[in-house]
């Protein structure tokens, strides 16, 4: 006789769905004791939980999950890709406009990096994103101080070693010479910590500027500084292969800065 598994998912999970952290983040608050399932406080993430269940966090209760949202945000250079900063810098989320939910981003982008920022308010489809099976190309435009041979892209061709760090071969194609600079276009399929800087030191040269133009599907076009454009639905729902169809939600109209009411 076996026994009838619990019914219910996971509270990370759960918490992860809602928009409320990433799965693992999601833990790490419970195993601090932020969160509270029908009145008891919890330590454990080893708890199934239902639609039946009220679950607080931080004093707030959690509602119903919305359906899996994407934006496209054109990160800055000069913020660093955390909700919070050790050393008081600021950061992307603190800078987004107020009327969006909370959301997460799609891996990091350094602090002197720039360009396309995924973000979505469900925890799954950051993962998803994220994990490297799903191979989505990345590709950046990459200013380097100097020039660079053939036979040193090469290297990145074949793949490189940085400090016992094996790096998957790179999509590399020199673009053009611009006085005491060049600009390459570089193509990956990793997302590595600051995986193009330390490559291209390792064949001597230095970046001084790096943009990330696309991940995957999603593209930064026009997109200005600052910026957040919404992924309409039925892009999302392709993308990432769902079924269901989930509620039609208004494409947000780019913002870089919240809009001043007028007094009365």
């Amino acid at each position: 006789m076996t026994d009838t598994p619990p019914s219910g998912d996971r509270i990370a999970k759960v918490l992860s769905r809602a928009g409320v952290a990433s799965r693992r983040e999601a833990e790490r608050m419970i195993e601090d004791g932020r969160v509270s399932v029908n009145g008891k406080t919890i330590t454990s993430p080893a708890l199934n939980v239902t639609a039946a269940d009220r679950i607080i966090v931080d004093g707030k209760q959690i509602g119903e999950p919305e359906p899996p949202r994407i934006w496209l945000y054109h990160k800055p250079a000069g913020l660093v890709t955390t909700e919070k900063d050790e050393k008081d810098r600021q950061t992307v989320f603190g800078t987004l406009p107020p009327e969006l939910p909370r959301v997460m981003s799609v891996g990091r982008l350094d602090l002197n990096s720039e360009g396309l920022l995924l973000l979505t308010n469900d925890g799954e489809v950051k993962r998803k994103l994220e994990l490297p099976s799903t191979g989505w190309l990345r590709r950046y435009r990459v200013r380097i101080n100097g020039s660079v041979s053939e036979a040193k892209l090469e290297e990145l061709r074949a793949g490189i070693e940085v400090e016992g760090i094996r790096y998957q071969p790179m999509i590399v194609t020199f673009d053009r010479q611009q006085g005491a600079n060049a600009w390459l276009t570089i193509s990956l399929r990793e997302g590595k910590n600051r995986e193009i800087r330390k490559a291209m030191a390792a064949i001597g040269v230095t970046v001084n500027r790096l943009i990330r133009v696309s991940y995957g599907p999603f593209q930064l076009g026009a997109l200005k500084q600052g910026d957040v454009e919404e992924v309409k639905q039925r892009v999302v729902r392709d993308q990432l292969g769902l079924s269901e169809k989930p509620t039609i939600t208004r494409v947000r109209k780019p913002v870089s800065r919240p809009a001043r009411g007028k007094k009365r």
